[in-house]
């Protein structure tokens, strides 16, 4: 049988197909709101919302086919993250992908029915977010960006590659009690190092510049910059400042580290987002975020840049750079 004879055949036996068959119906449209809290252009948090899309088109959602997505970008102001997350809240999301307590807060104090899921927060349970990390309890699960022991660790390494750091300031948030818990654990390993501890809260870009400035003044310095909105919206400052003033500096994500930074020491963020594709889609299909439970870090990884370490003039030891999990020559 030839070819065209064939499509007709096709066509022919198609006309018997049943009416339902021929005519299926269009998917129901879902609705998924985001709320970050970076400005727009933040390449960084591009590359994570991709990677949360990537996830959701390997679990079958497409976007303009059955899902549909709004982004807002706060900027790491309060006011714009308390605003949007009332505009997405009107936009009658299914669910609401928000990074960080910044984000979420500011949503729970508007809905506590459209289900949330962070990627990223810090300390859920303590931040009030959540009622238990097993049992959220309310609308919101996601994942905890990283465990407060781990706060010790960076003053460890920090030691480790930068011997002489006797004085360390640490950047913190002063509006999350999260970079406070932080603090506590960082200024408890600090005797031991040999290492004295200063808070040192951020708000304006003027305000870390000037206390980075100041903190410099004196020699054997070095900084610890915790997770939060803030260190985000200040990315490439903090870098820069700790370049001019010779400043080794450990970084709570390897995104700083890829930028120009000394090291990093935390957890996986692309794929914290890559997970939260995986919760949202148990939403859509009908899971309660009250039921999911809070997941902690599955792999920390160490980054360390050669390049800032040699501006710096700091000799790596061959044990540090063995346990690294990225090395950037």
């Amino acid at each position: 049988m030839s070819s065209r004879r064939k499509f007709i055949a096709l066509l022919g036996g198609a006309a018997t197909w049943p009416l339902a068959v021929r005519a299926q119906q269009p998917e129901r449209m879902r609705r998924i709101g985001v709320l970050m809290n970076t400005a727009a252009d933040d390449t960084v948090f591009q590359i994570r919302i991709g990677a949360f899309l990537q996830g959701l088109a390997l679990l079958g959602w497409t976007i303009g086919r059955n899902v549909r997505i709004e982004i807002r970008w706060s900027g790491g102001q309060a006011d714009d993250a308390r605003r949007y997350a009332a505009e997405l809240v009107a936009f009658a999301p299914d669910v609401i992908l928000a990074h960080g307590v910044s984000t979420v807060r500011p949503l729970l104090q508007v809905t506590r029915t459209v289900p949330i899921v962070f990627p990223i927060a810090s300390d859920p349970v303590g931040m009030g977010l959540v009622d238990s990390l097993a049992r959220p309890g309310g609308n919101a699960t996601g994942f905890m960006s990283f465990e407060y022991p781990l706060s010790g660790k960076w003053l460890e390494l920090l030691k480790e590659i930068a011997p002489g750091v006797t004085r360390v300031a640490v950047l913190q948030d002063p509006t999350q009690g999260g970079g406070a818990s932080a603090f506590a654990v960082i200024q408890a390993v600090a005797p031991s190092l040999g290492v004295e501890v200063t808070p040192v809260n951020q708000r304006g870009a003027p305000e870390v510049e000037r206390a980075v400035a100041d903190f410099a003044r004196t020699s054997n310095g070095g900084l610890i910059v915790t997770g939060s909105a803030l260190s985000n919206v200040h990315h490439k400052l903090i870098i820069t400042l700790a370049a001019r003033h010779k400043l080794p500096v450990i970084y709570f994500e390897r995104s700083f580290v890829t930028d120009g930074g000394l090291i990093s020491y935390g957890s996986d963020y692309i794929d914290h987002y890559r997970r939260a594709a995986g919760y949202v889609d148990r939403i859509l299909k009908g899971e309660k975020p009250a039921d999911l439970p809070v997941q902690a870090p599955t792999r920390y990884e160490l980054v360390i840049n050669l390049t800032t370490a040699k501006a710096l003039d700091l000799e790596v030891p061959p044990t540090l750079l063995a346990r690294a999990d990225e090395v950037i020559e």
